[in-house]
């Protein structure tokens, strides 16, 4: 009995009260027996283990643990499932024992945490080294790494440009350093975001375009104490965005500006006059006998002359004017600043010259031609009240001209015929609407690859009862004004989805695109109602496609992108129509959810000859592919010109070289022949 009572026990100190407010959980072993246990323990096995071998709560239960040293073990509950647990046991005697428990498993998760953290690093460090961007890290004042790329890049080696505390701006261009300087102390300082690309000097003289997009981690003060960045060289990126945004504003044929430029231009000319109180001269040039040059010369005596119309052009008009190439055989003209008491006479004076000028024979392939042309000519603000109104009343007077004055000029006049005319046109293109007077025909689009059918283009034609088929190009814009667009595109999306339904019901699968003008791609709910649409006829969404232009997507950027995401996302493709004629931003582009990347056929007329516009297709074609888009090339209507583009990568193609826009039974017979489309020379 003595020796029981000299036993050291838990409540020979108080122990139990201590014992059961203990942080840990804790526990009594006696033989292999739990003979008490705290709250904790019990919170943590889910149940009271009291009474319970140890060994089936500790199964891996080590009889003669070292006192105070912890080991990992399994740890059963009683209630059910495993528990990572470390255990470390303090011996009262040879039999008693107190158990200690801890949940190991955020010790696990701090051990898989550091493996994973080491593996990442070695992925990091081979990961950064195999980008094509320089890598870079420094603390504020020094670099403390730079990835081996700065070679290539940069052309210097990574121990020089850390050694070297000044190189990076001393290399940054002369031109760019006070803005990327200013920028990054921005940055530093935290009030600015990233760097502007700026261009950096190689040690060999040549020139690179960078990119510098830097992570800065800063104290509770806000001091950078460590800066993380990548500098990536987007020189070919900015050259090619240099040529989309030359193609974008002049002319491939003549360098002239083109219809975009004009407009932009034409916009600020109004602008000044209305605040100045002066006028603003738009001068609408045609040739007469265009196409007489292209019959019986062909297309490339055609494009030297106008080449050479261009040429003369700019020697008629002052230095400050604006000469542009309208698109074809038009050309116009701006005059802007001019003073009420000496517009009349200068107006005269460049139309006189332009007479004159074209009086001189053109030397067209040895072969003398006598070109004319007419022009029409509207004036701000005598004949209208804005620059649309302004450049629409030069196209009907140059119209007027042809009618009246051949290769003369014709100032506007408003005139009561043609109102009568214009508001007849009207009308019975309301009444076409009622009636639907619409039918669809289709351009193939063709495999460049093996020249096979793929898909087709829906065009509309109207069915006019008074004036038989008309194109859509003369009552398209007549729609979007009086705001008939969404009902004729309505039926065109419905017309387009039946005869899809009708070919794949009869086994042919093509994949079929239809235009969204500017006014449809802005309608409310637009995916939502185009999609009910589709399913009220029971077609898949992913069988067609949808092409807004160029100029379309770019006039609100945001919001298109917005729109297209919405149609994309339920599997419409979709496609940029009339690329290159339109101001695009790369940055912009490559963030749309675009399928199909339209080149406009002005760039593909005689690409084979032209080294200038082969240059610019070629940039185009990348541009797609870079972007994970198709080419496809409009407009092709030679052999040579379809060598070149499969023989530069574009994948698609559409023109008259192939097939004309045809009505729905011929395109059927076509897609069921075995001979490729196209018409090679023999």
């Amino acid at each position: 009995m003595a020796e029981e009572e000299s036993r050291p026990s838990v409540t020979d100190i108080d122990g139990e009260r201590l014992f059961a407010a203990a942080p840990e959980a804790l526990f009594v072993v006696r033989g292999d027996r739990i003979e008490l246990a705290n709250d904790q323990t019990a919170a943590f096995l889910g149940c009271d283990p009291v009474g319970l071998d140890v060994h089936e709560v500790i199964p891996g239960w080590v009889e003669g643990a070292d006192a105070g040293v912890p080991f990992e073990a399994s740890l059963r509950s009683p209630a059910g499932g495993e528990l990572p647990g470390e255990v470390r046991v303090r011996r009262l005697d040879p039999t008693t024992a107190i158990v200690a428990i801890r949940d190991a498993r955020a010790l696990l998760a701090v051990r898989d945490a550091e493996a994973a953290l080491t593996e990442a690093e070695a992925r990091y460090r081979s990961l950064v080294e195999q980008i094509p961007a320089v890598v870079y890290a420094d603390d504020g004042d020094i670099t403390t790494y730079v990835s081996p790329q700065i070679q290539q890049i940069l052309g210097v080696s990574p121990e020089a440009y850390r050694e070297d505390p000044g190189m990076w701006l001393r290399m940054v261009h002369p031109d760019d350093r006070v803005q990327v300087e200013a920028e990054s102390a921005a940055f530093l300082a935290g009030e600015g975001g990233d760097l502007t690309d700026y261009r950096m000097i190689r040690p060999d003289g040549r020139i690179v375009w960078v990119r510098d997009r830097a992570f800065a981690f800063r104290d509770s003060d806000g001091q950078v104490i460590w800066e993380h960045g990548l500098l990536f060289d987007v020189t070919e990126l900015k050259e090619a965005e240099a040529r989309v945004t030359d193609m974008a504003f002049h002319d491939g044929l003549t360098g002239l500006a083109n219809r975009e430029l004009f407009e932009e231009t034409l916009i600020l000319a109004v602008e000044r006059a209305r605040r100045a109180e002066t006028l603003v001269a738009v001068l609408y040039f045609d040739l007469d006998n265009f196409k007489l040059v292209n019959d019986s010369l062909g297309h490339h005596a055609g494009d030297t002359l106008l080449t050479d119309i261009a040429e003369r052009l700019r020697g008629c008009t002052r230095s400050m004017d604006l000469v542009a190439r309208q698109g074809g055989d038009e050309f116009l003209m701006l005059l802007a600043d001019l003073t009420e008491d000496r517009a009349d006479a200068t107006i005269r004076a460049v139309a006189a010259r332009v007479n004159e000028a074209m009086r001189a024979p053109f030397d067209l392939q040895n072969v003398e031609f006598h070109a004319r042309g007419s022009m029409g000519i509207s004036v701000y603000p005598r004949d209208a009240h804005d620059p649309v109104e302004l450049l629409k009343n030069a196209d009907i007077a140059m119209y007027r001209a042809k009618r009246l004055e051949p290769g003369g000029y014709v100032f506007f006049a408003a005139d009561a015929d043609d109102a009568m005319e214009r508001l007849s046109f009207a009308s019975r293109l309301r009444e076409a609407v009622e009636a639907e007077n619409w039918v669809l025909h289709y351009q193939p689009v063709v495999d460049l690859a093996d020249r096979r059918v793929v898909g087709a283009e829906a065009l509309i034609r109207w069915q006019d009862a008074s004036g038989g088929i008309v194109a859509p190009g003369e009552f398209i814009p007549v729609a979007e004004e009086l705001g008939l667009i969404e009902a004729i595109g309505e039926w065109v999306v419905d017309e387009v989805a039946r005869q899809q339904r009708a070919w794949r019901e009869a086994g042919i699968e093509l994949e079929l695109s239809f235009n969204l003008s500017p006014r449809q791609l802005w309608t409310p709910r637009l995916a939502e109602r185009l999609l009910e649409r589709l399913r009220s006829v029971g077609v898949e969404p992913s069988t067609l496609m949808a092409e807004i232009t160029e100029s379309s997507a770019m006039a609100d950027p945001d919001r298109t992108q917005r729109v297209l995401r919405e149609l994309h996302s339920w599997g419409l493709r979709l496609a940029i129509d009339d690329f290159g004629t339109g101001y695009s931003s790369l940055a912009r582009l490559k963030h749309m959810p675009v399928d199909v990347l339209k080149i406009d056929q002005e760039f593909i007329r005689d690409v084979d000859r032209d080294v200038r516009l082969a240059g610019m297709v070629r940039a185009m074609i990348q541009v797609a592919q870079s972007l994970d888009m198709i080419p496809l090339a409009e407009g092709i209507e030679t052999e040579a010109e379809f060598i070149f583009l499969r023989s530069n990568g574009c994948r698609l193609a559409q023109g008259f070289w192939f097939a004309h826009p045809m009505p729905p039974d011929e395109l059927r017979e076509i897609v069921g022949r075995d001979e490729p489309l196209g018409t090679p020379t023999l």
